[in-house]
């Protein structure tokens, strides 16, 4: 034994070998140490509560909740949203909008559509919704919410959208202030020209260079006229065929009938031309008493002779303003 000093510790607080030492050094190293080892724990425990993982920790299960936390300046790559399947319903169906972001609904009767847990106002949400429509008796009511976007959406009457064939549908509904108003969008329907595009006589412009003008696929329907030629018939779109009745109608003789029909306004124009069924150059028609709801439709044979021909008449609405 050389020397009994520590030269790193003169108080005497750390061992020196061959003589007695002061324990404290020995408490105040472990103290130390349980301290760090304290601080490491608590850092872990913290990481594994707050931090985004690949994968699962070893004993634990991936949730990689952000609690709306906030992150930006963020390059996104191959991205995708969940998908819900719900299964086939009618009536009242809400849509859960924590659940995911895509979800596909069948019709098995016609659906009165809700949403619930949107985000928090402020923020916002959409949820893109696939509605499989088997049968075009069921229709799709929207919620009292949907206010907007809904102009020009093709069978769209009050709330209700009905649909001219079956087949998938594909809306998305968007909001930010936590579903209080929500705008709707039609993803993959044109919407219908006349009602969404006319606003005046200077926005009047074609589709595309090549469709022109008219309305789309879903805004149009068909009726037949019963028992004559002066029945009423009834129709509720914005376009359309009549195939009136073969009943005779005698040379040089008028006819007319009213035309009842939701779409027509007082300030509306309805033009009509005839398609098919009837003898070249032996017909014409008009139209007037234009109210709202209804129409009076005539139709006159110029031939020489009786005519029992069921014709198809033509017809569109067009929309007009008196202000």
């Amino acid at each position: 034994m050389t020397s009994q000093i520590n030269p790193n510790n003169i108080d005497g607080n750390y061992p020196v070998a061959g003589v007695p030492n002061n324990t404290q050094g020995f408490r105040d190293n472990f103290t130390n140490t349980s301290t760090n080892f304290q601080y490491a724990s608590d850092e872990i425990t913290e990481l594994q509560s707050k931090g985004v993982f690949k994968a699962a920790l070893t004993g634990t299960t991936l949730d990689n909740n952000m609690n709306d936390g906030l992150i930006y300046s963020v390059k996104l790559e191959d991205v995708s949203w969940t998908y819900v399947q719900n299964t086939a319903t009618s009536g009242s169906i809400t849509l859960d909008y924590s659940a995911g972001q895509y979800q596909y609904v069948s019709t098995s009767g016609s659906i009165s559509l809700g949403f619930s847990n949107w985000p928090i106002s402020g923020t916002a949400g959409m949820l893109q919704v696939a509605v499989n429509v088997t049968n075009t008796a069921h229709t799709l009511t929207l919620p009292a919410a949907v206010t907007l976007g809904t102009t020009g959406i093709q069978g769209y009457s009050g709330g209700v959208i009905t649909f001219a064939a079956v087949g998938t549908y594909q809306f998305a509904f968007t909001t930010s202030d936590s579903g209080t108003i929500i705008t709707v969008y039609d993803l993959n329907r044109p919407l219908n020209y006349f009602t969404n595009e006319i606003t005046s006589a200077s926005s009047i412009k074609s589709i595309s260079p090549t469709a022109g003008i008219g309305y789309g696929t879903g805004a149009g329907g068909t009726v037949t006229q019963a028992t004559n030629k002066s029945t009423g018939v009834t129709l509720n779109k914005v376009s359309g065929q009549i195939t009136m009745n073969n009943a005779s109608l005698a040379a040089a003789a008028e006819v007319s009938f009213t035309f009842t029909n939701s779409t027509i306004a007082a300030t509306d124009v309805v033009v009509t031309a005839i398609s098919s069924g009837a003898t070249a150059g032996a017909y014409n028609t008009h139209v007037d008493a234009i109210a709202a709801g209804s129409c009076r439709i005539s139709i006159t044979n110029f031939s020489a002779g009786p005519l029992s021909e069921a014709i198809v008449i033509n017809f569109v609405v067009i929309k007009g303003v008196s202000a």
